[in-house]
């Protein structure tokens, strides 16, 4: 399972600050916290700032974080200047987070990832605005894939997105995504499927509960990335029980190892 860890975005109270001030101390912490929690990619967000500023606000997000920890960054930015940017100070194989099928959107972005070869993120949406079905989800996918497999991205290096909506606002969103996973992740295998997990409980209490059954149901309808705060214990256990009886862990051994080093809840570390 690709872990991309959210929790340095700049529209989460404790960061805006963070990023406005240039609290390098404050910034390195959430980094350090995520990496050993287990993070692959490291999310950063300055979007706050506004778009004038943040370009130089994301660069100096990727610098702090990779002089930090030793992982990429996933580039969480709606302002192409600013994607360009932090690509050409990253080191390594940066996140692009993210395309999507607007027209505006592809001709400003995905000449610059024909370019630099990042890894991608691809949102199923187009300009007729947010899905409103699975099918409306497959098929922005899929011509948003079809496009950029034209122009030379390869398959692999693609994050499909299939777009979680609250279940406050239509109890069958989480139907559509998990019927969306399915049908993408059989046309395109070599690409990875990931959620914005935290989407799908907006507006309802006791978030958790339902934000950790969605983890578990979308993996099993074949999501194979997520963004996650990987910080949430709870949360990271019942992924690697999910990856073991999934059949995702041959002998088990990442669930053997995660409680080993503690990363069960009630298993403290030796």
């Amino acid at each position: 399972m690709l872990i991309i860890a959210e929790r340095i975005n700049s529209t989460r109270k404790n960061i805006a600050p963070a990023v406005k001030n240039r609290d390098t101390a404050f910034i390195q912490n959430e980094a350090k916290k995520q990496a050993d929690a287990g993070a692959h990619y490291i999310d950063c967000n300055a979007a706050t700032v506004g778009p004038d500023a943040e370009p130089d606000a994301l660069c100096w997000l990727v610098k702090v974080v990779q002089d930090t920890v030793n992982l990429p960054v996933s580039l969480d930015s709606p302002n192409p200047k600013a994607i360009a940017a932090a690509m050409k100070v990253h080191r390594g194989t940066p996140l692009v987070n993210s395309i999507s099928g607007e027209r505006e959107r592809i001709a400003n972005l995905l000449p610059l990832i024909v370019e630099h070869k990042p890894k991608v993120m691809a949102l199923c949406m187009d300009d007729r605005g947010m899905p409103q079905s699975a099918a409306d989800r497959i098929d922005a996918g899929a011509k948003l894939l079809d496009q950029m497999l034209a122009a030379g991205v390869p398959q692999g290096d693609i994050i499909i997105d299939p777009l979680i909506c609250p279940i406050s606002t239509d109890s069958n969103h989480g139907n559509m995504v998990f019927e969306a996973i399915r049908s993408l992740k059989q046309r395109y295998p070599a690409a990875m499927i990931s959620i914005g997990l935290t989407n799908v409980s907006f507006g309802l209490p006791e978030r958790k509960w339902l934000n950790r059954s969605m983890l578990v149901l979308a993996m099993g309808a074949g999501m194979d990335a997520v963004i996650i705060d990987p910080t949430d214990a709870d949360q990271m256990a019942l992924m690697f029980a999910a990856e073991a009886l999934l059949g995702r862990d041959e002998m088990c051994a990442n669930y053997i190892m995660a409680a080993r080093e503690g990363k069960l809840p009630g298993k403290p570390k030796a």
